[in-house]
Parts: structure tokens; sequence; C-alpha cells
């Protein structure tokens, strides 16, 4: 396994009630007792990077776990593009674009990916399915592959060793991942909770009901009509709020961890309503897992959904994903570029797991590198034209591979329609002669904006934007489930 540096790291376990245990590596030991059910913890402290170890464990009986190194460790979770394995050998819907290549280059020793294996319960459980595996050629094809391009940039840069805790299950919401006591405080959450405790109880007071027969399951924005038949318990369905928290996330609180890298928002239930909830139900998993874990502020670092033909991956779910930049230590690997128009799970990886490790160097590991592509910072009408400035272009701005595409200009009839953008130093003037008196501006504001290109001297794509605040869920409201 690998072990957090540089902070507290817990172990724990059972052992009978009032029996002393005493954990040891490298010359650190802490000691305790067993509590009144058995359970005991200890804190690991002053652990620097390096290894392999041995770690000890001693009570009535004794133990020791070979092979443990310290270094950095990262959390892995959210949805189908997480679990997205290196070959295509291990999911056929997965599989990088270079996986033989990458495959064959894996032999990285420091490198150790535990994925906890699917569990949806009712209630929260204990202990995690899965097993610590050393990163090479023969492992490799099963690793997350964002995970793994991660920990090998990180690796790599810090010359340290790095493992992943693969926390992710395909086609869950974000609030599968939320304990039961932040959905129940939270009155614009419990609803949610509400409806899945009202199926739940139905599922078990009505053995052999139909789909028919019960309250509707939640639908999300891209989901496909259910097909009548046996009602299926509610536990088992990775949209419905709490079950993936209980059976994959909670057994892994509190592994020291440095941050958590999270790749979701393919699954929002409800719609427009569900769309318009999803920034809140961001903030309350990152401060919820924050508070869980007990160290601060730990790095959150979020992947924005690339291009799609598909409502999922619709203009409005991106602006809902950037909010989270608005909590403390969060960051956002932009990957409109990097999508394809007919596949949900896009093959080219890397650029995502590279974006994800340049926010770590930048804001975690405090190196100085540039992390982010152009993001929209304000405008400024001129006459016909309207002028919008952006932060991280220090550098410069760059058309890459031709003229600025995808910039829209609206007068104040709101009607959007083509513009011609030009790059002018660090900010860009953006005009259309159909729009005499324009009052906003909208940028690669589509599901899929084919060649979109905009980017910093970086390399690194800006971010989609609009700086309008119309009633923008309206206008693509037609294309949800629901109203």
């Amino acid at each position: 396994m690998v072990l957090q540096r540089g902070m507290p790291v817990p172990v724990w376990g059972t052992a009978s009630p009032g029996e002393l245990v005493k954990v040891t590596l490298n010359g650190h030991s802490r000691s305790t007792r067993a509590d009144a059910d058995g359970k005991w913890m200890v804190r690991l402290r002053k652990l620097k990077a390096g290894g392999p170890y041995d770690m000890r464990i001693d009570g009535a009986n004794s133990m020791v776990i070979h092979d443990v190194l310290v270094g950095e460790v990262w959390l892995a979770t959210g949805q189908s593009n997480m679990v997205f394995t290196v070959s295509k050998k291990i999911n056929p819907w997965a599989g990088m674009l270079d996986e033989e290549r990458e495959i064959a280059a894996a032999n990285y020793p420091q490198i150790r990916m535990f994925t906890v294996k699917t569990a949806k319960t009712l209630e929260p459980q204990d202990d995690p399915a899965g097993q610590w595996q050393i990163c090479s050629p023969d492992t490799v094809p099963g690793f997350s592959a964002v995970g793994y391009l991660f920990a090998r940039d990180l690796q790599q840069r810090l010359h340290v060793p790095v493992g992943i805790l693969t926390v992710a299950y395909g086609a869950s919401t974000a609030e599968s991942w939320l304990p039961r006591s932040a959905l129940e405080a939270d009155p614009q959450l419990k609803p949610l909770l509400d409806r899945f405790d009202a199926l739940e109880s139905f599922y078990k007071s009505h053995p052999g009901a139909t789909t028919a027969d019960a309250p509707p399951a939640p639908q999300t924005i891209n989901s496909r009509p259910g097909k009548p038949g046996p009602l299926r318990d509610p536990v088992q369905d990775q949209h419905e709020p709490t079950v993936l928290f209980n059976g994959m996330l909670h057994p892994v609180i509190p592994f020291a961890i440095r941050g958590a890298i999270w790749y979701q928002g393919e699954s929002i239930v409800g719609g427009k309503a569900g769309v318009s909830l999803y920034p809140h139900v961001m903030e309350t998993l990152v401060t919820q897992w924050r508070q869980l874990w007990g160290e601060g502020n730990f790095p959150f670092n979020a992947v924005q959904l690339p291009a799609l033909k598909n409502v999922s991956n619709n203009p409005m779910v991106r602006e809902a994903q950037a909010q989270i930049l608005s909590l403390p230590d969060t960051g956002l690997a932009v990957a409109i570029d990097v999508g394809d128009p007919d596949n949900v799970h896009p093959k080219d990886k890397e650029p995502v797991g590279e974006r994800l490790a340049l926010i770590a160097f930048a804001n975690t590991y405090k190196q100085k590198l540039e992390y982010s592509g152009p993001r929209y910072k304000s405008m400024q009408i001129e006459g016909s034209s309207i002028r919008i400035r952006f932060t991280h272009a220090d550098g410069g701005l760059l058309a890459k591979g031709g003229p600025l595409e995808w910039f829209q200009i609206a007068g104040a009839d709101q009607q959007f329609g083509p513009a011609e953008a030009v790059i002018d130093g660090d900010s860009i003037v953006v005009k259309s002669s159909a729009v005499p008196a324009p009052v906003a501006v909208r940028y690669a504001w589509d599901d899929y904006p084919l060649g979109c290109n905009l980017y910093n001297r970086a390399g690194l794509p800006a971010a989609p934007f609009r700086t309008d605040a119309w009633d923008a869920l309206g206008e693509i409201a037609q294309k949800f489930t629901g109203k």
C-alpha cells in the first residue's frame, strides 16, 4: 500500500474490548486500547516519503503488512469516466487511445492503486472490498485510466510513491455519494431522500410488485426509458441517494489522503430543476467529505464534461460544474476539446490526467506553472463590439488551428447569432454586423462545440462561458427528461 506523508495517518481495526494494540512503522509506534465495541484507531505521525517498510500490528495476536510505501495518496472518484480502464480488454466500452503503448510502458513500482469493488447498501459499511496492486504492465489494464495518468504524472515530477484509491461507479449521481445525515439536514436535498425512502418502503412492503405499480424511480437527463418488469430494490440503483457512500466510500474514511479528483456529471436527476440543484449538491458533497475526513479543506479537483452530442453534456451542466470553484481549494480541469460526438466515454484520457496533475502541481504542491486555460473575467461594450477579458492569460491568448470559432453575440432581444472574434493582446473583441448594439457574448455554448479553439499560450483550453444571466435553462429545457 501507500500511506500519506506529512500528516497524521489513521490506522484502525478491531480487537477484543479493552485489548491493547500497538502499531509500528519505520520506528514510529502508537498504542491504544480497543473500545467497548472492539474498535480501535491510532494515528501515525511524522511519516516521510520512502519505503518499502513493514507495518507491524501487535495485540493478543500479531500481523505484519509488507511493502508499505509512504508518499502521496489521492482519492479518484465519480462515475464511469473515472471507472474507465486503461484497457478495453477489461471493460469493452473503455480503453485508452494508445493503450498498448501505455500498458507496455507502465512499469512504475512506486505507483499503487486500490480499486474498491462495487457495493450499494442501505447502511454504511466498514470494510472495503478490494486490494492494493502495484503498477505494472500486468496490472495497469484494470486501473482507472484517469487515476493512473494522474498518478504517473505526479510520481514522475514529485519523485515520491503515489497511491490512488479508486472509488467510482458508472452512471452514479452525486447524491449517491452523500451520507444520509447530510440530506436529512438540508431542506433542498431532503426531498431526494424522502422519495428514496418511500420507494424503498414500497419495495419491501410489496413483494412481486412491478415498476408500473411503484412510485417512479429517479430519471437522469441522459437516461433511457426503463423497461417494465419486476421492481428492483432501489438500494441497487446508483441514481439513488446515499447508496454508494454507504457501500463504497464510508469504508475508506478516514484513510489519509492528500486530496480528491472527481469525474462525474453525466447523471443528474430531475431535468431542469436537477441541473439548477446540482451546484448545491456538489457543494454539500465537498464540504461533507472534508468534514468526515477531518483533514481540513483537502484539495478537490473536478473534470468538466467534454463535448458530446447528448443533453447530458449541455453547457448548463458545464456551467453548474464550474461553480465548484467558489469553494476553497478546488480546481476544474477543462475537457471541452477531448470529447467524442457519439461516445459518452471518450478515449482521449491523456489530457484529462495531465490537466488534473497541473492543478495539483500548482495549487497543492506550490509549483510555479500555468494550470488553467483562460477563464472569463469581465466584458466591456465598445460601440458595436464587446471586449472580453480573462484570467490565466498572462502569456497571451491563442486561436489554435485558425480563426476563433464558436463565439456568439446577442442584443437586447437575447437572440444569439454567430460572431467574429479577434484576439487583441490578453483580451478578445467580439462583434457581428447583424447585432449593431450588442449586450452579451457566449463561447462554446453547445452540447458539442466542434472546433472551439481558444487557448492560452500554455496550451490549455478556455472553458465555455457566457456573459449574460438570462434563462439559459429555459432555452434548452425541451431537451431534458421531464419539464
